[in-house]
């Protein structure tokens, strides 16, 4: 399984109940459409608008940290709702009642974390991205145009390491140079063929 994960720099709210201030909820975004990341490694990384259509979302966790043992929340409880908007992927929290959500929410208010991530793949049937190479900036772009799945949302202390980030990512830009490269020589390849042929066609006429 190649999961991927990625960072939003947006940050998250913290709200409660206008009638109940008990009640508490975490609000942000997993992901934007058409919104440019930080250089991840020698490529950035943008997500098509219509790259949720038919991703499975069933059964999302909200976490913390990415760790399993720290559930905050689950779309298929209905403590986790998520919505695709013209924005992004947007959801909110219905934050239990133990310990480790206390404390979370104690540090949310004192804006120590602020910053959300989400867990992914991509379609793997050659539909899931799509690369281009910025000649003026010298970079590659990466255009992610079908997810598969949505494993989780995540509350995070802060980001991934980017080489974590983008292992699987680099993979795949590994495969587009690859087949650049095969191009690029078919190309030379094709272009000598048709310098011998122009060469022997002068020397045939010289005969």
């Amino acid at each position: 399984m190649n999961k991927e994960i990625r960072t939003l720099t947006s940050p998250i709210e913290l709200r409660s109940l206008e009638d109940n201030a008990d009640k508490r909820y975490i609000v942000g975004y997993a992901l934007r459409f058409n919104s440019e990341s930080e250089n991840l490694g020698g490529f950035v990384e943008t997500i098509d608008p219509s790259a949720l259509e038919g991703a499975n979302l069933s059964d999302v966790r909200a976490l913390f940290n990415h760790d399993a043992n720290m559930v905050l929340g689950r779309s298929k409880a209905g403590t986790l709702n998520l919505s695709v908007d013209e924005f992004g992927l947007r959801y909110e929290i219905d934050m239990p009642n133990t310990s480790f959500a206390r404390d979370l929410m104690n540090s949310m208010e004192r804006g120590d974390i602020d910053q959300s991530s989400f867990g992914f793949t991509i379609k793997g049937d050659g539909t899931g991205d799509e690369w281009d190479y910025d000649e003026s900036r010298d970079l590659y772009i990466r255009t992610i145009r079908s997810f598969d799945n949505i494993f989780d949302v995540s509350v995070v202390t802060y980001p991934a390491y980017q080489a974590t980030e983008s292992v699987v990512a680099k993979r795949s830009l590994d495969s587009f140079k690859a087949k650049e490269n095969e191009v690029i020589e078919a190309q030379k390849a094709e272009e000598l063929r048709q310098l011998r042929q122009r060469q022997i066609a002068i020397e045939l006429e010289l005969i």
